[in-house]
């Protein structure tokens, strides 16, 4: 490999233990490699403090960037200022869980490779909906089933692509809000026929927010999903669910999340994560949200 450049993009979250575990591995790698952390315009000032000292850690950059803009624009951002031919993406708040986590990479030859991420046995967290729902579903990434459905199952936590790729077919910066930059990226992958390939080379989601956090951050994505829709309907489980229900359940649900939807999040919110209740809650939510937003158009129109 000629070269690797380890991508970190942070939001308001201290990695600093990631990094120095990236640099110890790479360093035994013994192929030339920087480690670069763009900072999104984190507004909690002790994450940022803390982070300062990667910029004394070798071949390591710590950017500050002074506005948020969001999760294309800071990956595309970090593209512009590596400085070699293979690209390494990781999330900030990831865990290094193997030891040859960096060799597996780079053995691969792939134009994009996707090394997954695995859920973190913490049974402390049993109590926060993010933990629980990512655990529900920790079984449907494992490398057999991303595979079978290499676009569908695409995300940026974990992955590895040539520069000169990214340069060409950069994140779609329309996506300035939370949510589906990487379903987003997968698909334009797939309309320019470039293969992913993904191999069980995890690193691991140990850190998780409170339950009103992950609530906001997908009442975020649902409104990003539904501006999107149309590009991204083969791809979401919601639109195509909806598509399949006759309209007198759609009406049934829309009718439910207006009368109960502020006290099913209150639920959510308060200390009851039940993975059953936040999918009917996302459901209601996506419903009313896009009836509401039809109903603006028409008034305009």
């Amino acid at each position: 490999m000629e070269g690797l450049s380890i991508l970190i993009p942070t939001y308001n979250y201290c990695c600093a233990d990631l990094v120095r575990a990236l640099y110890e591995q790479a360093i035994q790698t013994g192929i030339p490699f920087e480690i670069i952390v763009a900072d999104d315009g984190s507004t909690d000032n002790s994450t940022v403090q803390a982070n300062l000292p990667i910029n004394e850690i070798p071949h390591c950059h710590y950017l500050i960037r002074q506005k948020n803009c969001g999760r294309a624009i800071i990956r595309n951002f970090l593209t512009q200022q590596a400085t070699y031919p293979w690209l390494l993406f990781i999330d900030s708040d990831m865990v290094v869980c193997r030891t040859d986590f960096l060799h597996k990479y780079i053995e691969q030859k792939g134009e994009v490779t996707d090394g997954g991420v695995v859920i973190g046995n913490t049974h402390e967290h049993e109590h926060l909906l993010r933990y629980l729902y990512e655990k529900a579903s920790e079984h449907e990434h494992t490398v057999e089933k991303r595979s079978k459905n290499p676009y569908h199952d695409f995300h940026t936590a974990n992955f590895m692509v040539r520069r000169e790729l990214m340069i060409r077919f950069p994140f779609d910066e329309r996506y300035n809000h939370y949510g589906y930059e990487d379903v987003a990226f997968g698909i334009t992958l797939k309309e320019n026929g470039i293969s992913i390939h993904h191999i069980d080379n995890p690193v691991s989601f140990e850190v998780f927010e409170s339950n009103e956090e992950f609530v906001i951050k997908t009442e975020e994505g649902l409104r990003t999903l539904y501006e999107f829709r149309h590009e991204l309907h083969d791809y979401s489980r919601i639109l195509r669910a909806i598509d399949s229900l006759p309209h007198p359940v759609i009406w049934f649900i829309s009718s439910c999340h207006r009368l109960f939807g502020a006290w099913e999040r209150d639920l959510l919110v308060c200390g009851h994560p039940w993975l059953s209740l936040f999918k009917t809650y996302k459901m209601g939510y996506y419903l009313n949200y896009a009836q509401k937003q039809l109903s603006i158009a028409k008034n305009y129109s």
